[in-house]
């Protein structure tokens, strides 16, 4: 993790805190940071003790994931691929990253798990992007507890 230089981190290994500071706490930019690098060092923390988790849930018809192993279009060793139908006329593939586990408990339900929550996040987003929830029917990739209020159709 990159600390701003002005941000000085102090750990106390008897109690097991972490302390951060600024050199100047007037100054906004430095505020600013100060609160984003305590949110990063949290989500690390939490992480490695407890991981981050991301349940997401596909609704619509025929839609379906599965966790598969494509040797020709690996970024590394050993990567697994999530493919997913979401009526397109071919199965989409997303290359799933390093430390990321993804495991389908149901065809519909995909659960993201791993201890950087920046990564995890950004691929649930990623796969969230190829059938964003649409307010008319209700259907997409939904993350998390997400919901969305429908629509009305146009009458004319």
């Amino acid at each position: 993790m990159d600390v701003p230089s002005f941000v000085q981190m102090e750990q106390n290994l008897e109690d097991s805190m972490v302390m951060l500071s600024v050199d100047d706490a007037n100054i906004s930019q430095q505020k600013e940071m100060w609160g984003t690098t305590w949110a990063y060092l949290n989500n690390h923390i939490m992480g490695v003790s407890e991981g981050h988790t991301a349940i997401l849930r596909l609704v619509g018809v025929g839609y379906r994931a599965t966790v598969e192993q494509r040797a020709n279009k690996a970024e590394y060793p050993g990567q697994k691929f999530l493919c997913l139908k979401l009526g397109f006329t071919h199965p989409v593939e997303e290359g799933i990253p390093k430390g990321v586990t993804v495991t389908t408990p149901a065809p519909t339900r995909i659960l993201l798990e791993g201890a950087e929550r920046e990564v995890l996040m950004s691929f649930a987003g990623r796969v969230r992007k190829w059938r964003p929830p649409e307010p008319y029917k209700g259907k997409g990739v939904f993350v998390n507890d997400q919901t969305i209020k429908l629509k009305q159709k146009k009458i004319k």
